[in-house]
C-alpha cells in the first residue's frame, strides 16, 4: 500500500501546483502526420433517428491509436448498448495520431454533422470551451449528485474551471476517460543480441540515465541492417520528455510566457539532436510504431495506448521501461489525460451526460486497462493494483514509476492558442532534429516564433 499512497499523495502535489500557476505544459497524445478517414458504419442509424427499437441513438467517438485499441472501444460500446434501455449507441473510432482529429471534429459541429460525444486531448479543452463547442455539464452533474472528486486531481482542475473566474469552479466541460505516461516499449530479444545491458535491470539498480539509453540506443544499431536503437513519433509529447528530463519547459511557470530558449530547454533539445545524429534512431518524424513491431528498433517511446497493439503484432520478447533518468534527476514524463465531453448541439443532452457517466465508471475503466489501452482516471488503490496484474507488458509498474517521478500534467491553455503554439513549436523542433536549423538559431528565435500564440 505504501506505493500507491505515494502516487496519490504526488498527483495531489501536482494537483496544488497546478492550482497555483494554471498547471504545468500543456499537451496532448496526438501526432501531426495523419489524417482521420474512419466514419460511422453505413448501418449505424443516424443520429437524428430512432433506432429500430424505438431508442434515441447517440453517436460517440475516440481517437484510437492503433485497430486494437478501436477494438476496444468497439467492445464497450456494445457492452454498454445491450445493458442499457434508454438510448442505443453508434461507435465511431476516429483517425489516429494526428491533431487533425481535432479539426475534423471542429468543422462537424459546424455543419451539424458530428457525434453526440467524444473524446478529445486535454490540450484541447479550452479551444473547444472558448468556442461554443461543448456543452457544460455541471448542471446535469449537480442534479446528479455526481461526485467529481472520484478522478485525478489534475484532469480535474481543468474539466472544472471557469474561464470567468481563472479558476475552477461549478462549471463540468466533461469527464476523463484516463491517465498514462511515456515508457519505453522494449524488444527484448534485439537488445539482448546487440549485447547490450537490459534497461529494466539498469532502471532496478538506479542505473537507467540518459548515457546508459544512449548506450543501449548505438549498441543496437551496430547490429546492422534496418536496426536502429531507438524511435519514437514527431509530436511535442515525446521531444517535451527530453526537455522536462532536462529541467526545462514548454512555459514560464505560470504558463503566460515561453520558456523555449532557457538552457535546461536548450539542453534537453541537445540531447535528442545529438542522438538523431548518431544516426542510431529512425529518422524524427517517420512512423516509430511500425518499425518497433516489425522487429528492427530496440526501444521505442510510446503511452500505454500503444499496448493493445504491442499485444497483437510484436512477435518478439518485449516488455516495457521507465524512461532513462535525465539531468534534472526524473524522467521528464507526462501525465497524460483526455476527455469525453458533449457536442454542445446535441439534440440529446441528457443520454450524451449518461453515456459520458457510463464510459467512465469503474467497471468499464477497468474493463478498458485490462485490454491494455490506458490507466484508469479514478483515484483508487485497487484500480493501481489491478492495473499491475494486466499483462502483458510485464512491467506494467514502468508506469506507475512514471506516476511517482513528478510527471508533468498534460493542460490547455486557457490564456493563448495552443493549436497555435504547439504547430510553431513542433515544425521548429523537427527543423532541429533534422539537421536543417542549429540549436543556436533556435534557442535565438523559437521564442519571437511563438509569441503570437501566447495569451
Amino acid at each position: 500500500m505504501k506505493r500507491t499512497r505515494a502516487v496519490f499523495a504526488g498527483l495531489t502535489a501536482m494537483a496544488l501546483i497546478a492550482t497555483a500557476c494554471g498547471s504545468d505544459d500543456a499537451a496532448d497524445d496526438s501526432a501531426d502526420d495523419a489524417t482521420p478517414t474512419t466514419e460511422a458504419a453505413a448501418d449505424e442509424p443516424a443520429a437524428d433517428e430512432p433506432a429500430a427499437d424505438g431508442d434515441v441513438t447517440v453517436r460517440w467517438r475516440t481517437r484510437p491509436d492503433n485497430d486494437a485499441e478501436a477494438q476496444v472501444y468497439a467492445n464497450v460500446s456494445e457492452t454498454i448498448d445491450a445493458a442499457n434501455d434508454g438510448f442505443a449507441l453508434a461507435y465511431e473510432p476516429g483517425g489516429t495520431d494526428t491533431a487533425s482529429y481535432q479539426d475534423q471534429l471542429v468543422t462537424e459541429i459546424g455543419n451539424g454533422t458530428a457525434p453526440d460525444v467524444f473524446w478529445i486531448p486535454g490540450t484541447d479543452i479550452a479551444r473547444f470551451q472558448s468556442e461554443g463547442l461543448i456543452l457544460d455539464l455541471g448542471e446535469l452533474a449537480a442534479a446528479d449528485g455526481f461526485d467529481t472528486s472520484a478522478f485525478y486531481p489534475e484532469p480535474m482542475f481543468h474539466l472544472t474551471y471557469d474561464p470567468e473566474a481563472g479558476a475552477p469552479g461549478d462549471k463540468l466541460w466533461g469527464l476523463p476517460r484516463d491517465v498514462s505516461t511515456f515508457a519505453l516499449y522494449l524488444n527484448l530479444d534485439l537488445i539482448a543480441e546487440a549485447g547490450a545491458d537490459d534497461p529494466r535491470v539498469l532502471a532496478a539498480e538506479g542505473a537507467w540515465d540518459w548515457d546508459a539509453f544512449a548506450e543501449v540506443t548505438e549498441l543496437v544499431a551496430e547490429t546492422g541492417g534496418a536496426n536502429k536503437g531507438f524511435a519514437m513519433d514527431g509530436w511535442w509529447g515525446p521531444f517535451g520528455a527530453f526537455i522536462n528530463a532536462a529541467g526545462g519547459s514548454f512555459f514560464t511557470e505560470d504558463r503566460t510566457g515561453c520558456a523555449l530558449d532557457t538552457p535546461e530547454t536548450i539542453a534537453g533539445l541537445a540531447q535528442a539532436q545529438t542522438l538523431y545524429a548518431t544516426g542510431a534512431t529512425v529518422p524524427y518524424g517517420e512512423d516509430s510504431e511500425t518499425p518497433w513491431k516489425a522487429g528492427t528498433v530496440g526501444m521505442f517511446m510510446n503511452g500505454r495506448w500503444a499496448t493493445p497493439g504491442a499485444r497483437t503484432d510484436a512477435a518478439f520478447n518485449w516488455d516495457v521501461v521507465e524512461l532513462p533518468t535525465g539531468p534534472s534527476g526524473t524522467q521528464g514524463n507526462w501525465l497524460f489525460w483526455g476527455a469525453y465531453v458533449v457536442n454542445a448541439n446535441t439534440e440529446h443532452p441528457q443520454e450524451a451526460w449518461q453515456l459520458v457517466q457510463e464510459l467512465t465508471t469503474a467497471e468499464t475503466q477497468a474493463t478498458i486497462s485490462e485490454l491494455g489501452a490506458n490507466i484508469p482516471s479514478r483515484v483508487s488503490e485497487a484500480a493501481i493494483d489491478a492495473f499491475l496484474t494486466f499483462t502483458p507488458p510485464e512491467n506494467n509498474q514502468a508506469f506507475i514509476n512514471g506516476l511517482q517521478d513528478s510527471p508533468t500534467a498534460e493542460g490547455p491553455l486557457w490564456a493563448g492558442s495552443w493549436p497555435d503554439y504547439s504547430e510553431t513549436m513542433s515544425n521548429a523542433v523537427t527543423a532541429l532534429f533534422n539537421g536543417e536549423r542549429t540549436i543556436e538559431d533556435f534557442e535565438a528565435n523559437i521564442c519571437s516564433e511563438v509569441a503570437g500564440a501566447l495569451g
